[in-house]
C-alpha cells in the first residue's frame, strides 16, 4: 500500500509531496517537518480523516510556542483530491507503480508538469 501525500496552497499549487508505504505517525510527522522547513510554517494544515497525520502534528505542536492550527475535514481536502484525479489518470495504464524509485521518478515529473 503506497499512501501519497501533498501539501498544497490556497491556489491549488503543490507546496511538496513524499510518496511512504505506511500511513504510520512518525513519517507523517517527518514529511509536515520537510514541509515546513522547505516552505515555512503555515497558519492552518488541513488534513483529511486520518490518524497518523493528526497525532504527527499534534506531537509538533507539543513542542512550537506558537502551534499550527489543524483542520480535520475530508471536504476542506477537496483541492487536493480533484488533483490526484490527474495522478490517477497518468499511472493507471502503467497498473501502478513497481517500485518506490521509479514511483518517486513519475511523480516528479507529474509535479512539475502540473
Amino acid at each position: 500500500m503506497e499512501i501519497l501525500d501533498r501539501a498544497v496552497d490556497k491556489a491549488g499549487n503543490t507546496v511538496d509531496f513524499l510518496l511512504r508505504a505506511h500511513g504510520d505517525k512518525a513519517a507523517a510527522r517527518r514529511y509536515f517537518e520537510k514541509a515546513i522547513d522547505h516552505n515555512g510554517e503555515p497558519g492552518t494544515i488541513t488534513v483529511a480523516k486520518s490518524g497518523a497525520n493528526l497525532a504527527a502534528l499534534e506531537a509538533l505542536n507539543a513542542e512550537r510556542s506558537t502551534p499550527i492550527k489543524v483542520r480535520q475535514n475530508k471536504y476542506l481536502n477537496n483541492v487536493v483530491k480533484q488533483d490526484h484525479r490527474a495522478i490517477k489518470r497518468i499511472i493507471k495504464p502503467m497498473m501502478g507503480f513497481k517500485d518506490f524509485r521509479c514511483a518517486r521518478i513519475i511523480l516528479s515529473g507529474i509535479e512539475t508538469m502540473q
